[in-house]
């Protein structure tokens, strides 16, 4: 399903405006915007995920591909623009997960996301080993399920002729940017997810010696040599990385030639959209994923976080995540019939504003597909009585999300000098109620940026520095607009600080019950 919103800005005349892509792990979105990141017009479309088997989270790479036709054609039609107005396309990608391409550019196989968990047993033979450790030390962060590392070193366990087929190791919006230009190719990034030295930030061929993945042999016929040539080269996140072909205009409408930078990791662009690209200044994502990050100019390792190549050399984005956001309001709405409307949503935030007198009476542990406590914890509401309304538990949800961001920016503030000020964005940046929570519960003012769409502005601006229309990034940091503030209420904060400390203690001692209940429950 494809949706469009129109923004209420003018277009400049000529070739001077940007188009930002956005495309996650579900939803795809593109913006087109005036050189000073303007919001003009936006659309959607939304990526079919499919689990053919239990842990396993996977799309078809041609429907994401269709998918961001559809956005850029939607957006462009809000805008009431031509393509021909655009300067220069940006496009960033959820990281992690695989897309896999053969000699002829074609997909391999379905393409597997971030969310997706089967690799389970090389985590545990990894953890058990000096991997563990050593991958800390050299690429800044330690593997999980859904990391390339992982799933590359599963298929060459569990199904080597996946690998054999293979010929280049994609991420999302390579494939994207493959589809609009033919150019292969990846940014520091992304690749700093697996591939790099968190030191030099470039390929680090003892990372793949590490995960095993630099000389693979099959049995038989299958003689997959290994990962180091399968990796795309390595350009800067706003570097002209190709042209719109005549078959990637034909199918968006945009100009033929129009400069398409590499582009970045969506948590980047969305630092970048957000003008949080300065060290000390925290971002903070409450979509998906719960997303905790702020930039530093050293490379500081810890295993509560990962520690990324950001879009500028030479420097780092700390980030510290787990999939326990805001889909977590959204499961609760497809579970109960509330609709996914505008009005759906404002019902849900009037029922917990109606609710938010008193103390926090439930603690929500919002582990529906991830957690900073591992990978066996599970979502729960706990001391929910019979005199508790409907709105009591969506305040308790909504409370228990961002103490699950608590837990991230707790462990970045021991390492980090963190302004005073973070600024919020994803689905609940939208929720005045929940954006207060945020300032509540971190005893931190938050900002929420105009738009609604951080990480294609982010992708947009990247665009515009890669063609010159800025010289540097605090130059794009400068273009953004603050419309609220929240600062923190003392009461609240009190009242979250009690509920943080029962959040935690009830997660520390569920621990030895969620991998007992883990295991039983897979069989």
């Amino acid at each position: 399903m494809t949706t469009t919103r129109a923004g209420s800005a003018g277009a400049a005349g000529g070739a001077e405006l940007l188009l930002g892509v956005d495309a996650g792990q579900t939803v795809t979105k593109a913006c087109v915007f005036d050189r000073e990141g303007r919001e003009l017009g936006a659309g959607s479309a939304r990526v079919r995920v499919d689990s053919p088997r239990p842990g396993w989270v996977e799309r078809d790479l041609d429907e994401v591909w269709a998918a961001t036709v559809q956005a850029i054609v939607a957006a462009l039609a809000a805008a009431g623009v031509s393509g021909a107005r655009v300067g220069a396309v940006g496009i960033v990608g959820h990281n992690d997960g695989l897309y896999l391409l053969d000699e002829s550019g074609r997909p391999v196989r379905p393409a597997v996301t971030a969310m997706d968990t089967r690799a389970h047993d090389v985590l545990r033979d990894w953890r058990a080993s000096p991997v563990w450790a050593r991958a800390l030390e050299l690429t800044g962060q330690v593997p999980y399920a859904g990391s390339p590392s992982t799933l590359l070193a599963w298929f060459a366990r569990h199904d080597p002729r996946v690998l054999d087929r293979t010929r280049w190791v994609l991420f999302c919006k390579d494939w994207l940017r493959y589809r609009l230009t033919g150019a292969i190719a990846t940014d520091p990034s992304e690749a700093s997810c697996a591939f790099t030295s968190v030191r030099t930030q470039d390929y680090a061929p003892e990372a793949l010696d590490l995960y095993g993945l630099s000389s693979l042999g099959g049995s038989g016929e299958l003689r997959w040599p290994g990962l180091a040539d399968r990796l795309p080269r390595l350009l800067p996140s706003a570097a002209v990385a190709g042209e719109v072909t005549a078959e990637g205009a034909a199918a968006t409408g945009l100009a033929p030639g129009t400069p398409v930078v590499t582009g970045a990791h969506d948590v980047d662009g969305t630092a970048v959209g957000l003008g949080a690209v300065e060290p000390g200044l925290l971002s903070l994502v409450g979509g998906t994923f719960s997303i905790n990050q702020v930039v530093s100019a050293d490379a500081v390792v810890d295993e509560r976080w990962q520690a990324r190549t950001f879009v500028e050399p030479g420097r780092w984005l700390a980030m510290s995540t787990s999939a326990s956001s805001a889909t977590n309001l959204d499961w609760w709405r497809t579970a109960f019939g509330v609709p996914g409307t505008d009005e759906g949503y404002a019902a849900l935030e009037r029922e917990a504003a109606g609710a938010l007198s008193g103390p926090s009476q439930l603690v929500y542990h919002p582990f529906l597909y991830g957690s900073p406590y591992g990978e066996t914890a599970s979502a729960a509401f706990l001391g929910v009585r019979g005199w508790h309304t409907r709105g009591d538990l969506v305040r308790g949800l909504m409370e228990g999300v961002v103490l699950g961001h608590r837990v991230h920016v707790d462990a970045l503030r021991e390492r980090f000098a963190l302004a005073d000020v973070a600024r919020l964005s994803g689905g609940a940046a939208r929720s005045a109620v929940w954006s207060q929570m945020f300032a509540d519960a971190l005893d931190t003012e938050i900002e929420v940026a105009a738009g609604t769409e951080l990480g294609a502005r982010g992708a947009a601006l990247l665009a515009a520095l890669g063609v010159g229309w800025y010289s540097s990034l605090a130059e794009t940091a400068r273009t953004v607009r603050i419309v609220r503030r929240h600062v923190p209420d003392p009461a609240r904060r009190e009242v979250l600080a009690d509920a943080y400390r029962r959040f935690v203690a009830v997660a520390q001692a569920l621990g030895p019950w969620w991998d007992d209940h883990h295991s039983a429950s897979s069989g």
